[in-house]
């Protein structure tokens, strides 16, 4: 595990001058891109890193990203703040500046995507193999009839046929997954009540997607911006995030507000056991993991965006060294560069990203 200390989030920032315009910071925590001010579909903030992840490496994937929620998107209106559309508070998870990716909520849905429709492994092989039979069939015919076309026509032919295969592509992949699925994981049904236990369960389905290498990226989104939920299970029962955020500096709120994050921090944890467990090929897939955790702001009681925690943890296949604490002067070091470092780490160099000035130093 690596602690970051001291980073500014300079693209979550409000404009000069104005307090507490800040509450869509989730839209820039993976980009570093201040979001354009719209409370329409005209949305723009920035490809995030976790899709330029994807497309170096989870194209081969049955699904090349996975986006989780534990929290309904739902539970605001269309404007969440100061003339802010309420995607920028939805995802974390942007494909392009105009393309936000929405974070499935359902433990079931996401089950069945991996490994497809029905309660037992034996329904799930049955119609992955029903579906390659068709497939079969109309690849078969399409073969047949090429001869009979004419040459513009066949081109046609020939790319919807390659469509086809990158289907059957898919679906072997799908199959292949079916057959990890553990026979004693019970289908999710729904959404469950305890934020305890869906986020668990999130993460199952994460580690569990990882194992079978159905995705090899993957993003959660612990709490929208402007939340009031309550976590009955924490050290703190009543107390609503958002509300609790708003200390007022009184050292005894501030201690409360603290048992909800560490309560979160508690939730992460149960994430890296899942992985560290896990044997994948010559180690396991925490060894061969990195973990960021994070937030884009500080000081949340005066939405100061300066001093910013995070967290990385794994050994992103050996190139990052745990057991220490990075503190970098306050106000001097965007987290752009922690994005950028990011990226490094998969091998996708690029010059910047959002606010960045350069690469994390020693990371």
């Amino acid at each position: 595990m690596t602690i970051l200390s001291g980073l500014h989030s300079r693209s979550a920032e409000p404009p000069p001058g104005v307090t507490g315009a800040d509450h869509w910071v989730a839209a820039a925590f993976l980009c570093a891109n201040k979001p354009k001010k719209t409370a329409g579909a005209d949305v723009y903030a920035g490809t995030t890193i976790d899709q330029m992840i994807a497309e170096k490496i989870g194209q081969d994937n049955l699904m090349p990203s996975m986006q989780l929620a534990v929290e309904d998107p739902g539970a605001n209106s269309s404007n969440c703040g100061e003339g802010y559309s309420c995607t920028y508070t939805n995802t974390i998870s942007w494909s392009s500046p105009t393309q936000p990716l929405p974070m499935e909520l359902n433990p079931q849905v996401v089950f069945e995507r991996m490994f497809g429709d029905g309660s037992t492994i034996e329904e799930r092989a049955a119609r992955r193999k029903r579906d390659r039979s068709i497939l079969d069939s109309l690849t078969g015919s399409l073969s047949r009839l090429r001869n009979e076309f004419s040459p513009s026509d066949r081109a046609r032919l020939d790319q919807y046929t390659e469509d086809v295969r990158e289907i059957e592509r898919r679906l072997q992949i799908a199959m292949k997954a079916s057959s990890v699925a553990p026979a004693e994981m019970t289908v999710p049904v729904g959404v469950p009540q305890s934020f305890d236990e869906h986020i668990k369960l999130q993460f199952d389905l994460l580690a569990l997607a990882f194992q079978a290498d159905i995705t090899r990226v993957g993003t959660l989104l612990f709490a929208r911006d402007l939340t009031g939920r309550i976590y009955p299970e924490s050290d703190a029962p009543t107390l609503g995030f958002h509300g609790g955020s708003h200390h007022g500096e009184d050292p005894r709120r501030i201690a409360e507000y603290a048992k909800l994050n560490q309560y979160h921090i508690k939730m992460l944890a149960y994430l890296v056991a899942r992985l560290a467990k896990t044997e994948d090929g010559d180690g396991t897939l925490l060894d061969h993991s990195l973990v960021l955790y994070g937030t884009n702001m500080g000081n949340s009681n005066q939405h100061l965006h300066y001093d910013v925690p995070h967290v990385l943890v794994g050994g992103a296949n050996g190139k990052l060294k745990g057991g220490r604490h990075l503190a970098y002067p306050t106000k001097t070091v965007p987290t752009g560069n922690l994005l950028l470092s990011v990226l490094d780490k998969f091998g996708i160099h690029r010059d910047s990203i959002g606010d960045s000035t350069g690469r994390l130093e020693n990371l």
